[in-house]
């Protein structure tokens, strides 16, 4: 399996994040689903969430929290 790296990961409105891959592809993925539990519930703060950064083939925000990276390149629309 290749994942593709995430070059650069912009927060949105309503738990959104439009992600630039590798690829030359730009494309925008719904957070809001995985948003539960104590774990990820934290991304429920609107300043939390806009920490977040590229980190490989993945996103990540400061306590740790990402998310794999076939359903981000996977689950994500085209701009």
């Amino acid at each position: 399996m290749t994942f593709h790296k995430i070059l650069h990961a912009e927060p949105m409105p309503d738990y959104m994040l439009k992600l630039s891959f590798d690829t030359g592809e730009s494309k925008i993925f719904n957070v809001r689903p995985y948003i539960r539990g104590s774990w990820y519930g934290e991304l429920n703060c609107p300043n939390y969430f806009r920490q977040v950064k590229p980190s490989g083939i993945s996103v990540e925000w400061p306590h740790g929290q990402d998310l794999d990276p076939s359903e981000l390149y996977d689950n994500s629309k085209c701009e």
